[in-house]
């Protein structure tokens, strides 16, 4: 499998910790930058707990991180989601305060700067609201034809997505009429790939049996699990399951087989008042124009083991 150049951008909660390790520890990623947004939590603690992520996977080369966009480009940013990622964005579990430094850079000039110095060679994986990618394209347009792919985690084909389009769907609605290669990795097809408890003592032995300095990594990933466990009971009725968004991105990116895709020209809802955000096609027959290859389908089993494997590395 070749190697993945990847810049990854999130709003560091329980989910995009998890895809932050994911591309870390993966031998076919090479992670050349994060760079942060608002959304589970605030722009300034998703950027702290991304460097304390980042720290605590014990990477063995420089990872830039540049901290971006505040709040949506046109409207106003409802909050953070403290009922299911903690106060602090990780299940109010504590790492150590981390010693890296996010970079003077805002992101999206970030961004577009590694885009011109690396064109055709970087995917972009976005995992939350695209605000920073929609101001990298209105500073550079030219970008859109530089990027090898976008994979967004956001959106579906049948139904509404509140957060990461709808907090922002003028972003994503610049994003989605850009012209790049996009893949649509959305809830609905998350939704099918549910870590069950018993998977999470998987992890736990893989990682204890790789060897001696797993303890943190352990304690951790155990503890937001639970935390985000528990979420899922209170708020959606999951029991003993939590999906895996973020991660599910990553991997996409990483291995595009482990999807069925369909391709749609998808249109993102700004005005409606009960459907802003929705992410829109035509249904009725194939599309002769296309914007986004939509994942319609997931090899489940198969994430799902490649997922424990490389976290417990």
């Amino acid at each position: 499998m070749p190697t993945t150049k990847m810049i990854l951008d999130v709003d560091t909660g329980i989910d995009d910790a998890l895809a932050i390790l994911l591309a870390l520890k993966s031998e076919h990623i090479r992670l050349e930058g994060l760079t942060t947004v608002y959304g589970n939590v605030g722009v300034e603690q998703a950027t702290k707990n991304t460097l304390a992520v980042l720290e605590l996977s014990g990477v063995k080369y420089e990872v830039p991180v540049a901290m971006g966009a505040s709040g949506p480009l046109f409207c106003k940013w409802r909050g953070a989601v403290p009922w299911i990622h903690g106060n602090n964005g990780l299940g109010e579990y504590e790492l150590p305060e981390p010693k890296q430094k996010p970079l003077d850079e805002f992101a999206p000039d970030f961004i577009v700067r590694k885009i011109n110095e690396q064109p055709g060679e970087l995917t972009l994986v976005f995992v939350g609201r695209m605000t920073n990618l929609a101001v990298a394209l209105a500073k550079d347009p030219s970008i859109a034809s530089k990027v090898k792919r976008l994979v967004l985690m956001g959106g579906a084909l049948n139904g509404i997505d509140k957060a990461n389009i709808g907090d922002d769907p003028e972003a994503a609605h610049r994003v989605f009429e850009s012209g790049m290669p996009i893949t649509m990795v959305g809830w609905d097809v998350t939704m099918k790939t549910l870590l069950l408890n018993e998977e999470v003592e998987t992890f736990k032995e893989l990682a204890a049996s790789a060897g001696p300095g797993k303890e943190k990594l352990i304690e951790f990933v155990d503890s937001i699990l639970k935390f985000y466990s528990d979420a899922y009971v209170k708020h959606n009725g999951l029991k003993d399951k939590v999906p895996l968004y973020d991660p599910l991105a990553v991997a996409v990116a990483e291995d595009p087989t482990l999807v069925v895709t369909e391709g749609h020209y998808i249109t993102i809802e700004t005005k409606g008042e009960l459907s802003r955000g929705a992410t829109l096609a035509d249904l009725r027959h194939p599309p002769s124009v296309t914007n986004a290859s939509v994942c319609v389908g997931v090899d489940r089993d198969r994430f799902i083991d490649r997922f424990l494997e490389v976290l417990a590395r």
